[in-house]
């Protein structure tokens, strides 16, 4: 719900990863909305985003996916790699999106999101639609209500990319424990080489295992078809073939 608490005063907001603050969205607030195509300014400079479990089909006609974890293995996150070195977005040109290229609803989410809330230390269960302050703008913006308080056929479609990609991004969490339950997953690293010279040592990814696939019994398996698990893995596996068309990319911007 887009509702401001009464007292915000023990009220602690965690901003996702790429925005600098955000404030809960108020009903009298206008917020100056992107272009279509614009990239947020803090995905300008990433080599991987994250992807959510419904997009895994568009995000693998396009990039490769990977499996990453910030905790040494204990828990993994899907992404979509942009580039081969750090701060390099292949996609990002000239402030937007390539063309004709599937942008990732992480990057189309901006400057709205859902923040978890702590409220006198206890973590609420249902988060708090918020906006980056920076796009909180009264005079360029956009009003989100209109004067009687009544969401506006604009927002609408916002609101609802950001509650369906929150909750896919619970069933892409259920994915990659159960990946990592079972054993699946395993680090793997990508060699560049560029025809400008010069080769680059891509690390930090997993990825699953055919190997370990098959040695799964026969509940592991059902399990992972009746979640449309067993979908997903395929298509991260095909996925990992954009490695040479991201290649092919990156020599062609240095070209």
């Amino acid at each position: 719900r887009t509702t401001l608490p009464l007292s915000c005063a023990a009220m602690q907001i965690t901003a996702p990863f790429g925005y600098k603050k955000i404030v809960p969205l108020r009903r009298d607030q206008k917020v100056r909305l992107p272009a279509p195509g614009e990239v947020p300014e803090f995905a300008r400079t990433l080599n991987a985003i994250p992807i959510s479990f419904t997009e895994f089909a568009p995000v693998g006609h396009v990039y490769p996916i990977v499996f990453t974890s910030g905790d040494g293995g204990v828990t993994f996150a899907p992404v979509a790699v942009l580039g081969f070195a750090a701060g390099e977005n292949l996609f990002h040109v000239d402030g937007r999106w390539a063309r004709d290229v599937y942008v990732p609803a992480y990057a189309r989410r901006f400057p709205f999101c859902m923040a978890k809330v702590t409220l006198d230390k206890v973590e609420q269960q249902n988060r708090l639609i918020c906006v980056e302050t920076d796009f909180v703008d009264d005079a360029a913006g956009e009003s989100m209500f209109d004067a009687q308080g009544q969401p506006v056929e604009r927002w609408k479609a916002i609101e609802r990319l950001l509650t369906e990609y929150e909750a896919d991004l619970e069933r892409s969490r259920e994915l990659c424990a159960i990946l990592a339950d079972y054993g699946l997953l395993e680090p793997f690293s990508m060699q560049a080489k560029f025809n400008q010279g010069g080769a680059m040592q891509l690390t930090g990814m997993h990825r699953a295992s055919d190997k370990k696939l098959e040695l799964l019994n026969a509940a592991q398996l059902k399990n992972l078809l009746k979640k449309g698990i067993l979908g997903r893995i395929y298509a991260h596996l095909l996925s990992l073939d954009n490695f040479a068309r991201l290649l092919d990319r990156r020599n062609a911007r240095s070209a």
